[in-house]
């Protein structure tokens, strides 16, 4: 039995931030939370908070998980987040051959069966897309969803299972199945008008990926991916904030519009390295400052982190950083049924923590109780 106590000067468990309290863990939960005494030693002078969680996470560390879909690559991506505060991540797939799908699926099922803490199970974004909002996307391997695409998204050794569509290459009854089959299905690179992503979240989809980036925007006729966005107060959306990606008075209207916004990084190989340009299908990416183009200059993710995020969250959006915290941890983990376990610091859930400096600098990570920083 492994167990520990950790005295902080503060702790934000979700809901505030309380000030000197001791967490216990065992066995990699938290088993009580208490009020520290005034002799108490403190083990940290920052503020303790629940592990970030992301979404979609292509790469990191120098590596992308298209091109080398194995557990190594899983091991080395998550070391590279674990710098910035990230403690659960859905290693992510960007459109690519069944093939490698299913290599990506297998890693995955190995990382789980392994007991890889943090690895909450996969992404697959595409390869069931609009080529019209296909962005940095192989167009060759967009197509619409097979039997043996569904047999996969039908695996129960994944964890969770995160599927990115266009809604108008997937009718809703094949949606309502694949949530009936315990899959989360999010609409993102899309020319879907309004109505048709009506449809798919009256079937079951509950999400959206980078809104504003890659789908129909907003106009004064046709509300189209953002507008259906935006007026579902049930539904969660991924916002990329490095600057780049979207404008903060966008995601200011965004978010005073629906509140469930998730942090997500997009994240490719040069976070957490030094490198300027990586391949990708062929193609050269090269990074000026925080901008990763294409030879096109199409975006091309972002060497975004999550700690970055939530500070950018604060200063763009002029929010608290409570509110940001918990679109980097708390939203998450409810958007893919995992606030049980995840999310916030209470007692009886999974010890995924960090220690933030007044800067928000990370100064420590456990990952399901086991520290990694």
């Amino acid at each position: 039995m492994s167990q520990f106590a950790l005295t902080v000067s503060s702790l934000f468990d979700g809901h505030s931030i309380v000030s000197n309290k001791t967490i216990h863990v065992e066995n990699g939960f938290i088993k009580a939370i208490e009020n520290s005494k005034t002799s108490t030693k403190l083990d940290y002078s920052g503020t303790l908070v629940a592990g970030f969680i992301d979404i979609q996470v292509n790469g990191g560390g120098g590596v992308l998980f298209n091109q080398s879909p194995d557990l190594s690559t899983i091991k080395q991506i998550a070391k590279a987040h674990q710098a910035f505060g990230t403690t659960g991540w859905l290693p992510t797939l960007i459109t690519d051959s069944l093939d490698k799908m299913q290599q990506a699926a297998d890693a995955v099922a190995s990382a789980h069966s392994q007991s890889i803490a943090g690895v909450l199970g996969i992404h697959f974004e595409g390869p069931h897309l609009s080529a019209a909002k296909k962005g940095i996307h192989p167009e060759q391997y967009i197509r619409q969803l097979s039997a043996a695409e569904e047999a996969l998204y039908c695996r129960k050794d994944l964890g969770k299972i995160l599927l990115t569509l266009a809604p108008e290459t997937v009718a809703p009854e094949v949606i309502s199945r694949l949530v009936d089959l315990g899959v989360t299905v999010c609409l993102g690179h899309s020319n879907a008008n309004y109505q048709q992503a009506q449809s798919a979240l009256l079937a079951g989809a509950t999400g959206f990926t980078h809104l504003f980036n890659a789908m129909s925007a907003f106009t004064s006729r046709e509300p189209g991916m953002v507008g259906a966005a935006l007026m579902d107060q049930n539904c969660y959306y991924g916002l990329i904030l490095d600057g780049e990606h979207v404008h903060p008075a966008s995601a200011k209207l965004a978010l005073s519009n629906n509140s469930n916004m998730i942090l997500v990084t997009d994240a490719m190989p040069l976070v957490g390295v030094e490198q300027k340009q990586f391949q990708f299908f062929g193609k050269t990416i090269d990074r000026k400052n925080n901008r990763l183009t294409d030879s096109e200059g199409r975006l091309a993710g972002s060497v975004l982190d999550m700690k970055t995020a939530v500070n950018n969250c604060v200063q763009m959006l002029g929010i608290s950083q409570i509110q940001a915290l918990n679109m980097a941890s708390k939203l998450p983990a409810k958007f893919l049924g995992l606030d049980q376990q995840y999310g916030t610091l209470a007692v009886g859930k999974k010890a995924s923590m960090v220690v933030l400096d007044e800067q928000g600098d990370i100064v420590a990570n456990w990952v399901d109780g086991q520290q990694v920083i």
